[in-house]
């Protein structure tokens, strides 16, 4: 195996040959922060619009409403943005996440105490990822056959094995994942009724916070993480310098499927519900999140915390509208637009 520290420092962040100018390499790195920052100016200028048009925009219930919002999307979008940078796409995580949240239902109503039952659920996930990378690397199968065919197979085992019914009486303790908060500040009125002073920080949110900062570490500061931006910037030329790229192409799958398969227990906990129908077109707003935030659809250009501003830019925008009265239809409608002028923004960047 040939010396990985010039060819991972050469090709981190977008296609680029070993021997290309600093020059260039500095250009490519000042245009991915100008999209990030793109981003960011995007998500305060909505903020600054919908505060004006609500008065109950900023306030701290609302807030707590859109982080929970938000982490949905968050969980999905950062395995969407470790297989887009490899050069990949992955469109089964919303029927993944189905399965996998009423394979914890099913387990924990058959008597499976609710840690495993959650486990399990994200390991059906990781399976589900496991295929599909399978399928990619070792049947050569292009990603978004593999992982469409996927999308159809998980949606429809999770509506088999519930006889396309919802899963309920899963208890209480089902629901602490999803519905429980850290530093939650409640006192008993003089009605002797509960009143919340202070919401909590929602576990999913937790979740989220520790998911991104996780992967993105892996992606900043491990060889792993490094050997991704180079099978996405060039895959050939990463295979020449000893990087295992079938097995770097897998791991994204995988890790992809497990946030899947959290999603979907965080999703089914907050309801105390299993959903076999949950989860339709999550993975268009996944997808969206990691462009908006830079991740380029040709691979090799990506950052989590890019992510995490698209995610919230889709939830403030959703519930910016919803608290204006816009119906659905619309809301979709102008989603829609935003996710067609973000690739658009990114392939006008590519040719250039």
């Amino acid at each position: 195996m040939s010396d990985l520290s010039t060819t991972t420092k050469s090709v981190p962040q977008s296609a680029r040959e070993p021997g290309e100018p600093k020059a260039r390499m500095m250009n490519d790195k000042k245009k991915d922060l100008i999209q990030k920052f793109a981003a960011l100016a995007s998500l305060l200028l909505l903020v600054a619009v919908f505060a004006m048009t609500s008065d109950a925009f900023l306030t701290v219930n609302n807030g707590m409403t859109i982080a929970l919002q938000v982490t949905s999307i968050a969980y999905l979008g950062i395995g969407a943005t470790c297989v887009i940078i490899t050069g990949g796409i992955d469109l089964s995580v919303g029927s993944v996440l189905a399965l996998a949240g009423v394979v914890a239902a099913l387990a924990v109503k058959a008597g499976v105490p609710v840690p495993l039952g959650m486990g399990l659920g994200v390991l059906v996930g990781a399976f589900c990822g496991l295929l599909n990378g399978l399928c990619v690397t070792r049947l050569k199968l292009p990603p978004f056959i593999a992982t469409l065919g996927m999308m159809l197979v998980a949606r429809g085992i999770a509506l088999q094995i519930t006889g396309a019914r919802a899963v309920s009486g899963l208890g209480e303790s089902f629901g602490e994942l999803g519905n429980g908060a850290l530093f939650r500040i409640v006192t008993i009125g003089d009605d002797g009724f509960p009143n919340v002073v202070f919401p909590g920080i929602p576990y999913p949110v937790i979740l989220m916070v520790v998911a991104a900062i996780g992967v993105a570490v892996m992606l900043s500061r491990t060889t792993l993480g490094r050997h991704i931006y180079a099978v996405g910037s060039n895959a050939e030329a990463a295979r020449l310098s000893g990087v295992n790229v079938a097995r770097v192409t897998l791991i994204t799958y995988i890790l992809s499927g497990s946030l899947a398969g959290l999603t979907g227990c965080v999703l089914m906990s907050r309801l105390v519900t299993a959903q076999p129908n949950e989860g339709v077109m999550y993975e268009l707003d996944a997808i969206a999140s990691a462009v908006i935030g830079g991740t380029s659809l040709i691979g090799g250009v990506g950052t989590i915390s890019g992510t995490a501003i698209g995610a919230f830019v889709i939830g403030i925008l959703r519930n910016g509208l919803n608290m204006n009265g816009v119906s659905a239809f619309t809301q979709q409608i102008i989603i829609g637009l935003v996710i067609l002028l973000t690739v658009w923004i990114d392939q006008m960047r590519n040719r250039r």
